[in-house]
């Protein structure tokens, strides 16, 4: 028996990583629709109160919200992608194990 293949596992845990970076860094190119349509109404909400003197506490609380959701969602991505890299290498383990067992025989 060989390893286990987790390789499609390992590159979507590693583009989501870099994904949160892209979030982190305030990149527009890893949210998705809803996140985007947040962030674009927060920012021209907030530029439309900046031209009319207001406050843009509100506008601001809206964008920060939105990065906040995309970091969250993210986040639960990898550990769901890592909990089920993990549970493929337990099984396979697991396998191994009860295939060394069984070879062995009774003498």
């Amino acid at each position: 028996m060989g390893k286990p293949d987790t390789r499609r596992l390992d590159r979507a845990i590693r583009q989501t990583n870099r994904k949160l970076e892209a979030v982190q860094n305030r990149e527009m190119w890893p949210l998705d629709g809803r996140e985007r349509r947040a962030v674009a109404a927060g920012i021209a909400g907030g530029s439309y109160r900046v031209v009319r003197h207001k406050s843009t506490d509100r506008a601001e609380r809206k964008v920060e919200t939105a990065w906040s959701a995309a970091e969250t969602r993210l986040i639960a991505e990898i550990a769901a992608l890592t909990s089920e890299r993990q549970r493929i290498v337990n099984d396979e383990a697991k396998a191994k194990a009860k295939a060394a067992k069984k070879s062995s025989g009774w003498w």
